[in-house]
């Protein structure tokens, strides 16, 4: 690398080159599910499961008690995200999980990963 007083080292082309075959697994199948589509079309699956089971209105609910608890002027987004992501992620039905996972598998058997 390249370095002056005055700018940030500049990263050389082998240097890229070794970030590149660096990628996790889940890197990889990251970058495979945005090229192709299917993450956006997974979480608006996701979206939809989320509402036919009730919840998105049952996470509504918790937002609105604990606003209602603590005083709406003194609610801030940092202590929702800390409230509903342990009870949120905790109370996905199962059935959401497992139709999740077959897609992702079946995407990645049809994508050779």
């Amino acid at each position: 690398m390249r370095g002056s007083i005055n700018r940030p080292p500049t990263p050389d082309a082998e240097d890229d080159q070794i970030q590149e075959k660096q990628l996790t697994f889940q890197e990889i199948i990251d970058i495979k599910l945005i090229e192709s589509g299917e993450k956006e079309r997974l979480k608006e699956l996701l979206r939809e499961r989320l509402i036919e089971c009730g919840w998105r209105d049952e996470m509504k609910a918790l937002c609105r008690a604990f606003a209602q608890k603590k005083g709406r002027d003194n609610v801030t987004l940092d202590d929702l995200v800390q409230l509903l992501t342990p009870k949120g992620r905790a109370s996905v039905p199962d059935s959401v999980k497992a139709e999740l996972l077959q897609r992702i598998r079946s995407f990645l058997a049809s994508a050779a990963i």
